[in-house]
């Protein structure tokens, strides 16, 4: 048997999967241990006491046996937020749950990160809040390359370190060139100013800080296809969760 220890935790609720008759599986990201599975015993019954506690965008504090390895074990639910305008909305609900995924396939289990479990719970607020789904997303997908290991590099010209000059990105590079370095890659992705303004923007801006932001449609256009295709070509994941925000869109259309 796992080692573990009763104690507190503050956890935001991934995902939920069906096991067994009457119980599920629950994956919380926690703030104190990183990423754990619980099993909830009973939860599928109809009287199941914390059903509150184990709603889709669901934070808070719980107190759980918490294993090395395996499975965990929530005991009781001791302060609750729930996500209702991120639940309610379809879009909402969906760019919320790719976060998760990213952030989910970044990591392993077991692997404290707390400076990604406040990213997560602020992104989440911001979000619910009406904050542009979208671009909360990007500013997501841009700061998890690292964790991936692709670290584009977003401050200068990756040959000769220049700021002064127009940008366009590069795969082949890794990062930035300057147009005196165009050259170098004739499969550049050929990016506006303003789409390589918030590719660099979103490298470094601090979600805590974040009071407004508002990208046309045209560069939020191009955002989601420079980012669709650094993580098809470089990183190589593509959670589900992607695949119905796409349709999503074409529904839209």
């Amino acid at each position: 048997m796992s080692k573990g220890q009763r104690t507190d935790f503050n956890g935001i609720l991934l995902y939920t999967k069906a096991y067994r008759e009457h119980d599920l599986l629950i994956k919380f990201l926690t703030r104190e241990f990183g990423k754990k599975m619980f099993l909830v015993r009973g939860a599928k019954r109809p009287r199941f006491k914390m059903r509150s506690a184990i709603l889709p965008f669901t934070y808070g504090l719980y107190g759980g046996d918490i294993k090395e390895s395996g499975l965990s074990y929530i005991l009781n639910d001791k302060h609750l937020v729930h996500f209702q305008n991120i639940s309610e909305d379809i879009t909402k609900n969906a760019y919320a749950t790719y976060i998760m995924s990213l952030i989910d396939l970044a990591y392993p289990d077991g692997e404290p990160i707390a400076t990604w479990y406040d990213k997560l719970l602020t992104g989440l607020q911001l979000i619910d809040q009406g904050f542009d789904e979208q671009i909360i997303t990007n500013i997501f997908e841009v700061q998890l390359l690292n964790a991936y290991g692709v670290a584009p590099n977003w401050v200068d010209c990756t040959i000769c370190h220049r700021t002064d000059l127009p940008f366009d990105y590069s795969e082949a590079y890794g990062g930035l060139l300057c147009q005196n370095h165009w050259n170098k890659d004739p499969y550049r992705m050929h990016l506006d100013a303003r789409t390589i303004y918030y590719l660099r923007l979103f490298s470094v801006v601090d979600l805590s800080k974040l009071t407004h932001i508002k990208v046309n449609d045209r560069t939020k256009k191009a955002l989601r296809e420079v980012l669709d295709q650094i993580y098809s070509r470089s990183v190589g994941v593509v959670p589900k969760s992607k695949h119905f925000i796409d349709q999503l869109g074409k529904f839209k259309l």
